[in-house]
């Protein structure tokens, strides 16, 4: 059994100096309570742990929950893809009127993504979700709240990651010996022999980032900062299973040497943040995490964190800015986080869905799970389907899996017996494909080649009711509200991408430098794929949006 808890994670910050996550805890906590501005109740904030009043107005200001006026009652609307092709952006004017006629101190935020895409369109009425056509009358009080559970399913025989979702196969089953009988190198030789990579999109090779760690003070971060939309499948396994996925954080920990685990998670997974706690304090008790685990003599202190509110925060140096308590801003590499990354510490930053996979790969073999997927992408993966689908909801593919076969046989098509104008892949950086485009593999490396990318793998269909300039004109909304602004590429090309498409003159010779400008001098990945999306998109459309691919 453990010796008990302690807090790493405080005694990391406080031997840097830095009040991390406690800043931005009190920021929510002000914020929640004041009705102005930033500027009138961040700078004390600041001043109760001895900081300028910048420490506190950078990320009041930046933030998405700390910078919105909260209302009496504080309602945020999800516009992002799946619930725009579900209702073409309507939802948001509605239920602003709806509110307004029953609640007139009620605040609404529109906000990207909530993870409902299977059930669109959605909304958190505070910590309460309403999805489907009925949402404004579920926030008039006429019907109960609905909100299904995510449809998931197993397409493999034999699955890994959503082994205790679908199957009812228990976690924790190989950490007690593992922790006490196998080494780190072993854990890392046994995953590099996998060849799993990164699920969050990067697709980074996880043995290799593990091995770039291994100093003392290495922290490992568990990233549920799930922002792409159309995905969901974080918050699947962080509300379904979310000890498997700290069985698989604790595994990296031991592969790196780490005493300090970290799960970030979005505030918009008020579900997830109280499941993965919950977890969290089992895990404790049943003697998996605290000091001396199982008589190993490996100490392991995990934290679950809340985010506030970015996109890009999901990104590995935003997310650790983040962390440190301030904004959510891209830092530039290198350094790498794996050397210099949470207040200087070699920090580890692996997605949900990757660390769900490892318990299996060190019960079963690196082999078996190798000889999954494709031999340059082995594997499995998690594919969401939106809500467009006849049969929404999350599936475990191999890699490789035809991308038609999971749109027809998986997903059974659209609803309603509509036509597929474009389906979106990987998420609003990933990419389009046209309706006969969808005879490729579900890798990286066959996306690439028609233009898109495998991102988390979520899937959007829109279908002909939304017009193609409507969904260039989203994806450039997109790009402008959720560039962090730490470059200029992206922050300036994001905001002038939108005003260009959005102004019905089509596009000219300005409009393709700036596709080449952010393409080329972007800091991180958000502002660099922001040109392939729309570029793929016009090429997905044909004509209806000639001109637009420069």
């Amino acid at each position: 059994m453990t010796e008990g808890r302690f807090d790493a994670f405080r005694a990391l910050a406080e031997r840097r100096g830095r009040p991390g996550v406690r800043l931005l805890e009190s920021l929510a906590a002000a914020s929640a309570a004041a009705s102005g501005d930033p500027q009138s109740w961040a700078p004390a904030v600041a001043a109760q742990f001895g900081l300028p009043s910048a420490a506190g107005l950078g990320p009041a200001s930046y933030y998405a929950d700390l910078a919105a006026h909260h209302g009496r009652r504080h309602v945020r609307v999800c516009t992002a893809a799946a619930c725009f092709a579900a209702g073409a952006g309507a939802p948001l004017a509605g239920l602003r009127d709806a509110l307004a006629g029953i609640d007139p101190q009620a605040s609404v935020q529109a906000v990207r993504c909530l993870g409902f895409c299977y059930a669109s369109p959605a909304c958190l009425d505070g910590d309460i979700p309403c999805t489907g056509p009925g949402i404004a009358d579920q926030l008039r009080g006429r019907v109960s709240p609905s909100a299904p559970a995510i449809p998931a399913a197993d397409a493999t025989g034999d699955p890994v990651v959503l082994a205790g979702v679908v199957a009812g196969d228990t976690s924790w089953r190989v950490w007690p010996e593992i922790v006490r009988t196998v080494t780190p190198e072993s854990v890392r030789a046994e995953v590099a022999v996998s060849g799993l990579r990164g699920r969050g999109g990067a697709g980074f090779p996880v043995a290799a980032k593990w091995a770039a760690g291994g100093a003392p003070d290495t922290v490992v971060v568990a990233n549920g900062d799930e922002g792409d939309p159309g995905s969901y499948a974080d918050r699947l396994l962080m509300e379904a299973d979310p000890a498997r996925v700290l069985e698989g954080l604790a595994l990296a920990c031991l592969a790196t040497g780490a005493r300090l685990g970290l799960v970030l998670i979005r505030s918009e997974y008020p579900r997830a943040l109280v499941q993965m706690r919950a977890a969290v304090d089992r895990a404790y008790t049943a003697g998996h995490l605290g000091r001396m685990i199982h008589g190993s003599g490996v100490d392991l202190d995990v934290h679950v964190v809340a985010g506030a509110g970015s996109y890009v925060a999901g990104e590995e140096t935003a997310l650790i800015a983040g962390l440190e308590g301030g904004r959510g801003c891209a830092r530039p590499r290198p350094p790498y986080p794996t050397r210099y990354g949470l207040w200087g510490a070699p920090t580890v930053v692996n997605n949900v869905e990757t660390l769900a996979a490892v318990p299996w790969i060190m019960r079963r073999g690196g082999a078996a799970y190798a000889r999954r997927g494709t031999p340059g992408e082995p594997g499995t993966k998690l594919v969401c389907l939106s809500e467009r689908f006849n049969r929404p909801g999350c599936y475990e593919v191999e890699l490789g899996t035809s991308v038609r076969w999971i749109v027809t046989e998986l997903g059974g098509g659209l609803r309603d017996g509509a036509e597929l104008a474009v389906l979106q892949v990987g998420g609003p950086l990933g990419g389009f494909l046209a309706p006969d485009q969808l005879d490729v593999p579900l890798t990286e490396a066959a996306l690439s080649g028609r233009g898109a990318s495998l991102g988390h793998a979520g899937l959007v269909a829109f279908d002909q009711r939304v017009a193609p300039e409507e969904v260039l004109r989203h994806v450039w909304e997109f790009a402008a509200e959720e560039s962090c602004g730490a470059c200029s590429p992206c922050r300036v090309g994001s905001r002038r991408g939108l005003e260009i498409s959005a102004s019905g003159t089509g596009p000219g010779p300005e409009y393709a430098r700036l596709l080449r400008v952010m393409d080329q001098a972007s800091l991180c990945a958000f502002g660099r794929r922001v040109p392939a999306a729309v570029r793929s998109l016009a090429r997905a459309y044909g004509d209806r949006l000639a001109g637009w691919d420069r």
